[in-house]
C-alpha cells in the first residue's frame, strides 16, 4: 500500500470519528461537566454556609453559656441572701421565743412565790392558832377568827 493513500485514509477516518464525537459524544461530555461544575459548586456554597453556620452556632453556644453562668451567678446570689435572710429571721424567732419563755418564766416564779406565800401564810395562821390555843388551853375556832388571823398574817408578812 502507498504511504500517501494509508495517511489520507487515516486522515479521512480520524475526521469522521472526529466529526461524530463532536456531534454527538461532545453534548453530553459538556453537558456532563457542567453538571459537575453545578454539584461542585453547590457543594462549596454549602460548605461556606455550613462554616458560617458553625461559626455562629459556636457564638451562640458561648452567648448561652455565658448566659448560663450569669444566671446562675445571680441564682447563687439570690440563695446566698435567701439564706441570711432565713438565718436573721430564725435568729429573731429565736430571740422572740427565748423573750417569750422568759416572760412566761418570770410570771409563773412570781406565781408560784405568790403561792408561796398565801401557803406560808395559811401554815402561820394554822401555827398562830394553834399557840394560842395552846396558851388560852382551849380550841380556838378558825372560821369565827378569821378575820383576826388574816390580820395576823397580813403583819406576820411585813416583818
Amino acid at each position: 500500500m502507498d504511504p500517501t493513500i494509508t495517511i489520507v485514509v487515516q486522515g479521512l477516518a480520524f475526521f469522521a470519528v472526529a466529526w461524530l464525537v463532536m456531534k454527538f459524544g461532545w453534548p453530553n461530555i459538556i453537558a456532563a461537566i457542567e453538571d459537575r461544575q453545578k454539584k461542585i459548586a453547590e457543594g462549596l456554597a454549602a460548605a461556606e454556609k455550613g462554616e458560617k453556620s458553625l461559626a455562629e452556632a459556636k457564638n451562640s453556644a458561648a452567648d448561652i453559656v455565658k448566659e448560663a453562668h450569669a444566671r446562675a451567678a445571680k441564682i447563687i446570689d439570690q440563695a446566698n441572701r435567701r439564706s441570711a435572710e432565713m438565718t436573721d429571721e430564725a435568729r429573731g424567732v429565736a430571740s422572740a421565743e427565748a423573750e417569750r419563755l422568759i416572760a412566761n418564766a418570770r410570771q409563773e416564779a412570781t406565781l408560784e412565790s405568790g403561792r408561796a406565800r398565801e401557803q406560808l401564810r395559811k401554815e402561820t395562821a394554822g401555827l398562830a392558832v394553834f399557840g394560842a390555843s395552846k396558851l388560852l388551853g382551849r380550841e380556838i375556832d378558825a372560821k369565827a377568827h378569821a378575820d383576826l388571823l388574816d390580820k395576823l398574817a397580813v403583819e406576820i408578812e411585813r416583818g
